[in-house]
């Protein structure tokens, strides 16, 4: 009798069935937890401009009032594109319930993406790290923004987000039985990993939260 494999999603990384048999042969927790969550993968959604806006509106707010603030800010524009960003209103953005400084860093935002500071277009042959300076030069994304954009929009396979506190707990809970976990510690672990540090670490949520992260 031959075994039925879970078909992966059609939009799941090309990566991910080689990901999940490299970390299973590596690492002791990830051949446990890897087969808990058959057919779930990483998946992207949205295009470049739009998935940056909604981590802004989401700062420092909880997921329910950051979609009903997305909801009131995504009506303003015709279309949710960079120049059209920039004609609204800042009273109009304001009254969707933007705080004054999100409504700088989404105008920042535009600003960068309409005048070509950040290559879109060039971002497929740019490394991680020269993505992430593109990025984190733009008012209200910082390093921990830019690495889940290149988790969840790039989907690229190696980022290691230090500054997640999902992951720190995750490492601590999955291989030190609760105990602290430093940076460093997190380090060795994910030394197994590589070059699927993306991949780990979405397991590492799923042990935390059975649902998948949305970015």
């Amino acid at each position: 009798m031959v075994t039925a494999v879970l078909p992966m999603p059609a939009n799941a990384p090309s990566y991910w069935a080689d990901a999940c048999k490299h970390l299973m042969k590596r690492d002791r927790v990830m051949k446990k937890l890897i087969p808990q969550f058959p057919g779930a993968t990483l998946q992207s959604r949205g295009d470049a401009f739009t998935t940056l806006a909604r981590s802004i509106v989401g700062q420092q707010i909880s997921v329910k009032a950051a979609q009903s603030v997305w909801e009131r800010f995504e009506k303003l524009p015709a279309k949710m594109v960079p120049a059209n960003v920039l004609k609204l209103k800042v009273d109009d953005m304001r009254a969707a319930g933007l705080s004054a400084r999100k409504v700088e860093y989404l105008v920042d935002l535009a600003l960068h993406f309409d005048n070509g500071a950040v290559h879109v277009d060039q971002w497929t042959g740019m490394d991680d790290d020269a993505i992430i300076a593109e990025l984190i030069a733009i008012r209200g994304i910082g390093r921990w923004t830019a690495e889940m954009f290149l988790i969840f929009h790039l989907m690229r396979p190696n980022v290691l987000p230090l500054d997640d506190v999902g992951l720190i707990n995750g490492i601590s809970q999955a291989y030190f039985s609760g105990e602290p976990v430093s940076r460093s510690d997190a380090r060795e672990v994910a030394a197994a990993w590589s070059p699927y540090c993306s991949v780990a670490t979405w397991y590492i949520w799923r042990s935390l939260d059975p649902l998948p992260v949305a970015y």
